[in-house]
This record gives structure tokens, C-alpha cells and sequence, in this order.
């Protein structure tokens, strides 16, 4: 039996050759997992919406937490401020986000989805949540349970 709380390195080496397995690299296979299902997702709303990832990433954060700086979208995607940067730049000339500059602090500005960026918004987000349940049904309720607690400890932990 392993200690849970040891890692086990073996399982990134090939036992062959001895050379780094990165198909094995926990990390390697999260990033992985990650692309493939931001990939479907994006497949769902890219061609209707004309909606890149990050885009629709700091649309849907603005859909929750509006109005918010460009810093805090950074803070809540995880994104580098270029990306974010360039995806508020794309949406504002598409007339999907509105920015107002703080009248007491001009150097501060907030973003909201307009209108037209609001609609969109609610079109996706019944698409995100079918692609979600289609893609956890092939889950029973202990291990969807299970993969939340994980993804949550291994958050806390990174």
C-alpha cells in the first residue's frame, strides 16, 4: 500500500529505459485533459459566436461577476494580462463588453457585458452546461463527487 501523502515518482519514469515518461507526467496529462475539453467546449460556441477561448472565458466571467476590472478577470481565469488584454480588446470593438472609467480614479476601469453580449452569453451557457453534463455522466455520483474534492485539494495545493 502507497502513503497517500508520498509521491509516486515511479509512474513518470519508464521502467524500461529508465527516460522520463512525460504520457505518465501527472501534469503533463492534467494539461492535457484541460486542452481536449476546453477544445470540445470551444467547438460548441467558436463557429457560432465567433468566440475564441479566451474570449469566452472573460465572458463568462463578466456574466457572473460584473462590473470587474481587466485584473480581476486575470485573477479569476487565470490568464496572462496579454490575453485578457487582447480578448476585452476584441470584444469591445464587437460591441460584446461595455468599460466605464472610475469617475475618482480615472486609472480605473470596470467591464460588463453590453447587451449584445449579454444575449450571447445566455445562448452559450445552456450549451456549456449540456457539454458539462454530457461529459460527467460517464461518471457515477461518488466519483463526480470524489473528482471535485481532488480537483479542490490539488487547487489548494498548487
Amino acid at each position: 500500500m502507497t502513503d497517500r501523502n508520498q509521491p509516486n515518482r515511479a509512474s513518470s519514469v519508464d521502467k524500461a529505459s529508465g527516460s522520463f515518461a512525460l504520457e505518465e507526467f501527472f501534469p503533463y496529462r492534467l494539461s492535457i485533459v484541460t486542452q481536449t475539453v476546453s477544445g470540445a467546449l470551444s467547438r460548441i460556441y467558436a463557429s457560432r459566436f465567433d468566440l475564441s477561448v479566451p474570449q469566452w472565458r472573460v465572458m463568462a466571467v463578466l456574466g457572473r461577476y460584473e462590473p470587474i476590472s481587466a485584473n480581476e478577470v486575470c485573477d479569476r481565469t487565470v490568464m496572462d494580462k496579454v490575453a485578457v488584454s487582447r480578448a476585452v480588446q476584441a470584444m469591445l470593438r464587437r460591441g460584446l463588453v461595455e468599460r466605464t472609467v472610475d469617475a475618482s480614479d480615472r486609472r480605473r476601469s470596470a467591464l460588463r457585458l453590453s447587451k449584445r453580449g449579454r444575449a450571447i452569453h445566455n445562448e452559450i451557457v445552456p450549451l456549456a452546461l449540456d457539454y458539462e453534463r454530457r461529459l460527467l455522466e460517464t461518471m457515477t455520483a461518488e466519483e463526480r463527487s470524489a473528482l471535485d474534492l481532488l480537483l479542490d485539494r490539488l487547487l489548494k495545493s498548487a
